[in-house]
């Protein structure tokens, strides 16, 4: 583990290299000095909470729904590629897509999607593989 948390903050090319903050569960692989590397990088190791079975479950829901929503459908030329696609998928997750455990609301809707009356409008992301109907205001 003390060696994956040195490839992760490698001043080159580790992932965690701009990143504050890393989120795990309780799992004992990510020992002190696990922590201790990642501290020295300025990142903040957050471990989810004690006896919180269903913070793991929502990660995983995420993931599971990003997979199979976008990155199973589509072929990528490279890293850039595969950023910009999931940024979009983030921003359709969290501001036009429905969630059940939401009564079917949005996470972080757009003030202007939310208009009672106006002409239908179709957003499309990644060339119409996820889209988005909203009343367009006004």
């Amino acid at each position: 583990m003390k060696q994956i948390a040195r490839n992760l903050t490698d001043c080159v090319d580790g992932f965690l290299r701009t990143k504050r903050f890393l989120i795990v569960d309780r799992d004992t692989k990510s020992c002190e000095g696990f922590a201790a590397i990642l501290k020295s990088a300025g990142v903040k190791l957050v471990r989810c909470p004690a006896r919180a079975p269903n913070c793991n479950a929502i990660a995983e829901r995420f993931v599971q729904s990003i997979k199979r929503e976008c990155l199973d459908q589509l072929i990528f030329v490279g890293e850039t590629s595969v950023r910009r696609a999931l940024s979009e998928c983030a921003l359709h997750y969290n501001r036009e897509r429905n969630h059940q455990g939401l009564d079917n609301q949005l996470i972080h809707p757009d003030p202007e999607t939310l208009a009672p009356n106006g002409m239908m409008r179709n957003r499309h992301r990644l060339g119409g593989l996820l889209s988005f109907y909203c009343r367009r205001a006004g």
